[in-house]
């Protein structure tokens, strides 16, 4: 945010939980059963539903996030600006309101070209200065949604997927 840039290769958490897996598939509805197979394989491991959150980047990308929870035999809540979660729930929102929160697994969906960094606001760009703090907040919120999680981090996207992820595949993002 400052300008600064960090590596996070060498940090050392107090938490040491498995890779981040970042998964990118040719139709959403392949991304949506991947993603129920792993929501429903976390409560099978005895993972209670609001131990785990759920984030997309806007609410365009809602329903995708709906159906994965419910093809696992889930519920979800969907998170407000009162960022509360619910027993037996699954916590659901934007990455906005991911912020502040902790969960023990984490999926962040829908991480395609075009919806992070999302098009309209680099469309909306009139000069260079501010087209690199677009990426810059568009980075930062991807990189909220995804330190959200304590012990494991699902990331995925419909083909082509953003690039993000690719800060992700070199462990600049962990969990």
């Amino acid at each position: 945010m400052d300008g600064n840039a960090e590596q996070r290769n060498a940090t050392v958490s107090l938490f040491d939980g498995p890779a981040p897996e970042v998964q990118v598939f040719v139709k959403a509805a392949d991304e949506i059963a991947a993603v129920s197979s792993w929501l429903a394989a976390r409560a099978k491991s005895g993972m209670v539903p609001h131990e785990i959150g759920v984030f997309v980047r806007s609410n365009t990308q809602l329903d995708r996030a709906r159906a994965a929870i419910a093809g696992a035999g889930l519920h979800s809540r969907f998170l407000e600006d009162t960022v509360e979660t619910a027993s037996r729930h699954v916590a659901l929102g934007t990455m906005h309101l991911a912020k502040g929160l902790e969960f023990r697994a984490v999926a962040v969906m829908a991480c395609d070209d075009e919806i992070i960094p999302l098009q309209e606001r680099i469309e909306s760009v009139t000069d260079d200065a501010d087209l690199e703090e677009v990426y810059n907040t568009e980075r930062h919120l991807l990189y909220v949604a995804c330190t959200r999680a304590r012990d494991n981090l699902l990331v995925t996207s419909v083909a082509p997927a953003s690039e993000f992820l690719d800060d992700l595949r070199d462990g600049s993002i962990g969990v």
